[in-house]
């Protein structure tokens, strides 16, 4: 009663205080999450974002107040950190300063700030967050436990792949390993205040309390190399925890970790057993705790997932279901003991946005291939499993072959692996039965059925009948950030086909595609990056993936094309190592810190990085580097593949550069002078070099003048000042002599457009991709498909993002949302919106990490109309269609007579005004 009445107190303080004042702060996150579990960093990063009343809010101060209850906090007690008052606005990444946190720990924050005019927020609501094992001893008594002992012999990592695959398959023969489930039951005698678990499970496990699945991942944990490290994950439990008897179930599946070798494969990996380490940690209301950890006492047998690859698809056979198995109460006696593994591997809390099933889709229509056999169509390829619901006799088996295309009128396996299988074998209660799939996903849209029939359908045989068949869409968990429509329904359908690509290939690492190789190539994590970015929060996502990256690190500094690295590509043959891949290890982090203001990671992979641009020194002769893919998937008249109209050369000596310019950067936010001068004299002999071997100065090309090496000498900064205009003017003629087509591929295709739009060039844009008669996303839609598909033209599959690069553009140039040059983190935004072709008006937002900014434009008969929302704290630029002060207003009045308005004057043929935070709506006559 007593708190109920403080909180009440203290609540309507805080209303009172809020109505005083024209501002509040919302969104509090640690570590770029609200409320976060396992956190590992002891000096964990606040955030928060401020809601304003009135324009122009900037903030002048805060203070923090971190304590070990929400009591405390309530009272105003930091007992575990109290900032004071600092005099600053930063309110991003604001780095705890407090006392040694504690594993397994919760910890309760609050935050005010101060405006420019020194009036107080209110404080905001509490926030918390519960830190990780922060050390191997806190795991306590936690043992790896198995069904199945490793077999070293056994062993293979890295992984085998084609042609060396099936040789090897055929004359080792490896047995297939057993997916297992455990139990444990253990007795809460008190009352419990909070219950924490630490879990992890090779390759990928699902957590049961008292029969029910714990959270909403799907696949954990994520993927690494698992040689380096693995992860675990965090759960709040005490809500489904009960007085009396409790029971953990536990089961596993291979993943990446332990591949069968059956079926589909483009690689087979062994790393161990599936296995799994468990800490519960017991914080009783008392002030006394207990933990409940995985060791001999738990109880183990095989589950009814009878095979589960992570290429090939799942079995699961419901005649060995175990009733009961996952209560209390039952009788475990049959049973087998578990096995204890000497698992030394280092643990890392899973702090990447989790996957999770996004998205429910109903079939569109079902219909009889020419052999008979039943075909669902989901209407829209994507990344996923499905839900079957099927009332059948015990012991019959449902086969489910999914497919990304239809060849005449059956499904096909063709350009994504084959033969891919999924199947149930039912338990015949007599009453519906429900599955879907645990522990692997694949890329699809159409389902072929063998062995049943929809519902309603003539059914002689008397097969299973298929009650309902769903689709369900899984994909990374990270928030939305941004959002785009427009005018053109081309450039709106545009949008969509990329997003599915996306977020097909969004998991623990971004996949090529969902289907075929699921693995990390890394060109897309940098190319692909921005165009992530403005659609998805990624901070966390990408953090996890520069690990894998570091982790994947040769001892020379190379690194590889794909990260986690589980297979060695063919020495030479590009897939091993290419400097357009293995540079995301330099850009990617730089870009996270533009985009997000955090620059832990280039603190953390500076000498790394460093080691990755002396490795490149290595392969270079006189600063020109010639091996690797290029400008992959590019448009000539071979089918696509390496690169067939820019010499190999030419990018990866200029990705050499581009790596100097960037490591020049970083060394000046490090402070490291001297480093920062030896890239920059690093950078200007490699340009030297550039410039002398690809730049004809008679013709004033470069190369083969095609339009990759164009954009990327141009964006780059590789071109002499005097040759600049030459070199646009060849890049824009040879798109015009492609009947406004592109050529440029993998690598070359985001530069083209970067470089158009930093030209001002946007209208060449529009016709690049306003089009379907010509290979681009148009002639991917009129063909059919739903998702991007692998090459321009449709080649390879239907399920590839690594051409989406107009994704950025749709924000960045249509949507017009950027930042200034020099900004971080959206602290200072530009907001250019581009009047191009047909389109007359476009909505467009992005999340930044201070807050919401919008930027919506129509254009009529009678005027321009742009309204913009520029988040608290920061302040943009805005760009408006005319070279007259006077033909525009802000909310019906001259913006001349706005004085938080200032007028910066005309450039390239528009006006520029400055504003603070705050809603406008500009018109121009």
């Amino acid at each position: 009663m007593k708190r109920l009445i403080l909180s009440v107190i203290f609540s309507s303080m805080a209303l009172i205080s809020t109505l005083a004042t024209s501002f509040s702060l919302y969104q509090l996150s640690c570590e770029m999450e609200e409320n976060p579990l396992g956190i590992e960093n002891t000096h964990p990063c606040f955030s928060w974002k401020t809601y304003a009343v009135d324009r122009n809010f900037v903030q002048s101060a805060y203070r923090i107040l971190v304590a070990d209850s929400p009591e405390k906090l309530s009272m105003g007690q930091g007992n575990i950190w109290d900032s004071g008052k600092v005099n600053t606005s930063s309110s991003v990444l604001v780095p705890f300063e407090g006392k040694d946190l504690l594993s397994a720990t919760t910890y309760y924050w609050k935050v005010c700030n101060w405006n420019n005019k020194g009036i107080q927020s209110a404080w905001s609501e509490t926030a918390q967050f519960t830190m990780g094992l922060l050390r191997p001893k806190d795991w306590g008594k936690a043992l790896w436990i198995a069904m199945e002992a490793d077999k070293p012999e056994e062993k293979v990592t890295p992984g085998i792949t084609w042609p060396n695959l099936t040789p090897f398959l055929n004359e080792k023969k490896p047995a297939k390993a057993k997916n297992p489930q455990f139990r444990k039951e253990f007795m809460v005698n008190k009352p419990l205040k909070q219950a924490i678990a630490f879990i992890s499970g090779m390759g990928h496990f699902d957590m049961f309390l008292n029969g029910k699945k714990v959270g909403n991942n799907f696949m954990d944990p994520g993927w690494t190399d698992y040689n380096k490290s693995i992860l675990y994950v965090t759960f709040d439990i005490t809500e489904q925890l009960i007085q009396g008897a409790n029971t953990l179930g536990v089961m596993l599946g291979g993943g990446f970790y332990n591949t069968p070798g059956q079926r589909y494969l483009k690689l087979y990996t062994q790393f161990g057993m599936p296995k799994m380490k468990l800490h519960l940690k017991l914080h009783y209301e008392d002030g006394t705790s207990e933990e409940i950890v995985s060791d001999k006492s738990w109880k183990v047998t095989e589950s009814p997932i009878i095979f589960s690859s992570i290429y090939g698809g799942e079995d699961y056979d419901a005649t060995h279901e175990i009733k009961g198995w996952m209560l209390s109460g039952f009788n475990d006696q049959d049973w087998n003991k578990v096995i204890t593994s000497d698992n030394a591997i280092p643990m890392i809390s899973q702090r990447a946005t989790p996957v999770h099933i996004h998205q429910q889709l109903p079939f569109t229509q079902t219909f009889k291939d020419a052999s008979g056999q039943w075909i669902y169509d989901m209407g829209q390829n994507f990344a996923g499993i499905f839900h079957l619901k099927v009332k059948a006799k015990k012991g019959q088996t449902i086969r489910l072959h999914p497919g990304e295309r239809l060849k005449e009128t059956f499904v096909t396996q063709e350009r994504i692996g084959s033969p891919v299988v999924f199947s149930y074998t039912t338990k015949g209660t007599g009453q519906p039965e429900e599955w879907q799939p645990q522990f692997t996903y694949f890329g699809y849209r159409y389902i072929r059925i063998e062995g049943a029939v929809p519902a309603g359908e003539d059914n002689p045989d008397n097969l299973p009948v298929i009650e309902n068949l769903t689709g369900l869409h899984i994909t990374n968990s990270a928030p939305k950030a941004g959002t785009f429509s427009c005018s053109n329904p081309l450039f709106n359908k545009t949008h969509e086909l990329i997003d599915w690509a996306m977020r097909s290939n969004m998991t623990s690492v971004l996949t090529d595609c969902p289907h075929r190789e699921k693995l990390g190539w890394l060109e897309q994590y940098h190319l692909m990056q921005y165009s992530l970015q403005y659609r998805y929060q990624l901070s966390r996502l990408y953090e996890k993936c520069f690990n894998d990256m570091q982790q994947a690190q040769r001892a020379d500094g190379m690194i590889p094309t794909i990260a986690p690295q589980y297979v060695i590509f063919e020495q030479g043959s590009g897939f091993e190592d290419t400097p357009e891949w293995g540079s995301a290890f330099i850009i990617s982090p730089w870009y996270t810190y533009l985009w997000y203001g955090d620059k832990r990671p280039i603190q953390k992979y500076y000498s790394a990085m460093q080691k990755y641009l002396e490795y490149l020194g290595t392969r270079a002769d006189n600063y020109i580097i010639d091996y690797g893919l290029s400008d992959w998937y590019d448009l000539g008249p071979e089918h696509p593949g390496y690169s067939q109209l820019t010499t190999r050369g030419v990018t990866a000596t200029a990705f050499y550069f581009y790596d100097a310019k960037i490591m020049q950067q970083i060394a000046l936010l490090l402070e490291k002078e001297e480093d920062a001068q030896k890239y920059a004299e690093l950078a200007s002999a490699i340009k030297s070099a550039f410039n002398k071997k690809y730049f004809n100065q008679d013709t004033k090309t470069y190369d083969r003048n095609s339009q990759a090496v164009n954009a990327i000498a141009l964006y780059f900064g590789l071109t002499e000042e005097e040759n600049h205009a030459q070199v646009f003017q060849n890049l824009v003629a040879d798109i015009r002599a492609h009947n406004n087509g592109l050529t440029a591929g993998d690598v070359g295709y985001r530069y083209v457009l970067r470089t158009l739009e930093a030209n001002n060039a946007q209208q060449v844009i529009y016709d690049m991709n306003c089009k379907y008669d010509v290979p681009g996303y148009g002639y991917q839609l009129a063909h059919d498909a739903t998702a991007l598909t692998e090459g321009w033209r449709t080649e390879g599959s239907n399920n590839h993002f690594m051409l989406g690069h107009l994704m950025e553009w749709l924000y960045s140039g249509l949507g017009g949302i950027r930042q200034q040059e020099g900004s971080v983190a959206f602290k200072k935004i530009l907001i250019d919106p581009q009047i191009v072709g047909d389109i007359t008006h476009a909505r467009t937002s992005y999340e930044s990490p201070y807050g919401l900014i919008r930027s919506e434009w129509k254009l009529d008969a009678q005027q321009y109309t742009l309204k913009v929302e520029i988040p608290a704290n920061s302040e943009a630029i805005i760009c408006l269609p005319t070279t007259e002060l006077d033909k525009v207003t802000e909310h019906g009045q001259p913006v001349k007579t706005h004085k938080e308005i200032s007028n910066l004057g005309v450039d390239n043929g528009k006006l520029r005004v400055k504003v603070g935070s705050g809603s406008y709506l500009f018109q121009v006559k």
